[in-house]
């Protein structure tokens, strides 16, 4: 029973792993998209949204099979439990992915400021984030969680100098008030996939350990 079990998890490992890939593509392409100003891709990225979601539903549907059959107890439900939860994390992530690639299609035929750097450093620091924290949960990594979830200050700082950028050309009309929102919108959505991946990160701490996770101090 056992031995069953243990080959359930590396599936549901593997799994994970597949999905995390596939969000972390759909991030640097979406900056990519962005930055290249590429419609072709920004829509490739928004048709590929459908298969995280079907990759979110197989995940699923392993983790109730492993409930159902194991009926694991203590760590080993703890674990399976946090699965649930981190994939929703994981698809939002492909989600804003998506968001920002639709934003791309908008803006497709406007010139772009030449001097927003830290979006594509936001974009970086998250794949790294998310990638990470996925590690971490393979690896069954406590330290790794950590440093996941205290680089999320990276990402929320980059965020901060965006906004001053924004304001900064907006004061000397470099910037139209139509693109400033977009740009913004633009950053919020790797400031969320920052915090979903360190919701991840802290899913991979309560696995291992039974506390610093509870679903009312989750970020959304």
């Amino acid at each position: 029973m056992r031995l069953k079990f243990d080959e359930q998890l590396d599936q549901l490992n593997n799994l994970l792993i597949e999905m995390g890939g596939m969000v972390e593509k759909a991030i640097a392409d979406a900056i990519k998209a962005l930055i290249e100003q590429d419609v072709e891709l920004a829509r490739t990225i928004i048709k590929a949204d459908d298969d995280i979601d079907l990759k979110e539903q197989e995940i699923e549907d392993l983790c109730l099979k492993i409930i159902l059959q194991q009926q694991p107890v203590a760590k080993d439900l703890r674990l399976v439990s946090s699965v649930l939860k981190m994939v929703t994390d994981i698809e939002r992530i492909g989600d804003h992915a998506t968001d920002i690639s639709e934003i791309t299609v908008f803006l497709a035929n406007t010139q772009h400021p030449d001097d927003l750097e830290h979006i594509p450093q936001m974009a970086e620091a998250t794949i790294k984030m998310v990638g990470k924290s996925i590690e971490a949960f393979v690896k069954k990594d406590l330290v790794l969680a950590k440093e996941v979830i205290a680089y999320d200050d990276v990402v929320d700082d980059l965020f901060d100098v965006v906004k001053y950028e924004i304001i900064e050309m907006i004061k000397k009309d470099s910037l139209s008030g139509d693109q400033a929102i977009d740009f913004i919108m633009i950053a919020k959505y790797f400031e969320r996939i920052g915090d979903h991946a360190t919701n991840i990160a802290e899913w991979v701490v309560f696995s291992l350990t039974g506390k610093g996770k509870h679903k009312d101090h989750q970020k959304k």
